[in-house]
């Protein structure tokens, strides 16, 4: 198993001091610039604990919100490009649904794979629905735009010989031939996200790493759909390092203790759901079959335990998110046990995206959760062999 550690960069200072949202209209008055760089500084210097543990490093990009101040993703890779030594870095997401340029994006992954020397994994997402408004898209179209730059950026990356022109629906180049090409051929690692089981289907198909965010015991039917297509694909079952899956993360030398910063890390969930209410949903922004399981109450922020009790993730106790699937916190020895039994649950799960840092817990007590983390667990979940799931196609 490779573990990611992640964080969203949240400028927690904000939080108490809202008025209602977090996401899109809170007034940028509300930020201290001299604040924020010393929180960049701060998630820089535990991702570099991360590296110097054997941990690979994940980030991400939202816009105009207190809950994640990795507005321009590129930065943050460029940065640890070059200060990191050995962990992958995983990008998710890159949110091609809101962008107006992929040749750029082509240009940019490629530099970055470039400087790390091979190390990037391509997180293409479409993007979330808050944000539809700040990048004047149309979340209509979004999944078109989005295979469409998808398309695009791999032609680029691959491409050799004569330049090549691009005439799309929503994209126009002439002259295409980027420099620096990546050094992962035929080019860096592709994952995405989904909550979709049609989705999980076609990502199967491609083969491409599939990741699901905090979906708890309700994450096997999406591996499952994503099995199917994998299996009509190719034949064979689909290992496990095609998964991953966000999961928060609190360990401790005590129970006690660990709790206390599951509790903080928890932060992230009952945090993402503080936005202007017109943001929430543009129209045409989800596939019919999401709209239908939202309206049954089968969707985020609801997850479902083992035996079936649904919990609310946004206001769920700490032990309403361990028994989920949510949040693994606890001694080194539970933490290991909890994953463990979470993704034998799940079929096998190659790739854990590890929440060790979230809200108000401290750089002090996220190190150690660090710490803790990569030197006992760690090591017991590389040497675990993963179970693969034998799933028939469908």
């Amino acid at each position: 198993m490779r573990v990611y550690h992640f964080t969203e960069q949240p400028y927690y200072p904000a939080w108490n001091d809202h008025q209602g949202s977090l996401r899109i209209n809170l007034p940028n008055e509300r930020c201290d610039p001299k604040t924020a760089g010393d929180l960049y500084h701060r998630w820089y210097d535990e991702w570099l604990v991360a590296d110097d543990l054997g941990l690979d490093i994940m980030l991400n990009e939202h816009h105009q919100t207190a809950t994640c101040m990795s507005s321009t993703v590129i930065v943050g890779l460029s940065i640890l490009a070059r200060e990191t030594k050995k962990a992958r870095l995983l990008v998710l997401g890159y949110p091609l649904g809101h962008r107006p340029d992929p040749l750029r994006c082509a240009e940019e992954l490629s530099t970055i794979d470039v400087i790390s020397r091979g190390r990037l994994d391509m997180g293409f997402i479409k993007g979330v629905p808050y944000e539809f408004p700040a990048s004047n898209q149309n979340p209509v179209a979004v999944m078109d735009r989005f295979w469409e730059a998808h398309d695009f950026i791999i032609k680029a990356m691959t491409h050799r010989g004569e330049n090549f022109n691009w005439e799309g629906e929503y994209f126009h180049y002439r002259q295409v031939n980027i420099w620096p090409r990546p050094v992962q051929q035929p080019h860096p690692p592709i994952w995405s996200t989904t909550g979709n089981r049609s989705q999980a289907r076609l990502l199967g198909e491609k083969g491409y790493v599939m990741a699901t965010l905090g979906s708890g015991y309700a994450t096997r039917p999406l591996q499952d759909a994503y099995r199917a297509g994998y299996f009509a694909k190719r034949g064979v079952h689909a290992p496990a390092d095609r998964f991953g899956y966000l999961g928060l993360v609190a360990v401790a030398d005590n129970e006690a203790e660990a709790r206390r910063r599951g509790d903080l890390v928890a932060g992230y969930l009952r945090s993402s759901a503080i936005v202007h209410v017109p943001f929430r949903n543009p129209p045409g922004f989800l596939a019919v079959e999401d709209y239908a399981r939202m309206l049954k109450g089968q969707s985020p922020p609801r997850t479902f335990t083992k035996d079936g009790r649904a919990i609310d993730m946004y206001k769920g106790s700490v032990q309403d998110l361990i028994d989920a699937g949510v949040l693994f916190c606890g001694t080194p020895d539970q933490v290991y046990e909890q994953i463990v039994a979470f993704c034998e649950y799940c079929g096998g799960m190659g790739n854990l995206l590890m929440m060790g840092h979230a809200g108000f817990l401290t750089h002090e007590d996220t190190v150690d959760n660090l710490t803790l983390f990569g030197k006992e667990v760690l090591p017991r979940l590389k040497a675990w062999k993963q179970p693969v799931a034998e799933v028939a196609a469908a």
